[in-house]
């Protein structure tokens, strides 16, 4: 398995770490991960993936927030 890029693994929503969260709370459980949840981790990589790049094009065309 690749390794992550480091802003997808420290990306933060409400101040949990996502990633680390997710794992954390399966572990928590004492559970092994089924094969649907491994897809499910690798579907939440892409879609944080996704994120971080509209936010940086966002962020590219809307320079200043407010909007003045």
């Amino acid at each position: 398995m690749a390794s992550l890029e480091e802003p997808v693994w420290q990306f933060k929503i409400g101040g949990y770490q996502v990633l680390d969260k997710w794992l954390k709370d399966r572990k928590k459980d004492n559970r092994k991960l089924s094969q649907d949840e491994i897809i499910h981790y690798q579907k939440i990589v892409v879609a944080l993936k996704d994120t971080i790049e509209l936010m940086e094009e966002i962020d590219t065309i809307i320079p200043s927030f407010p909007i003045e």
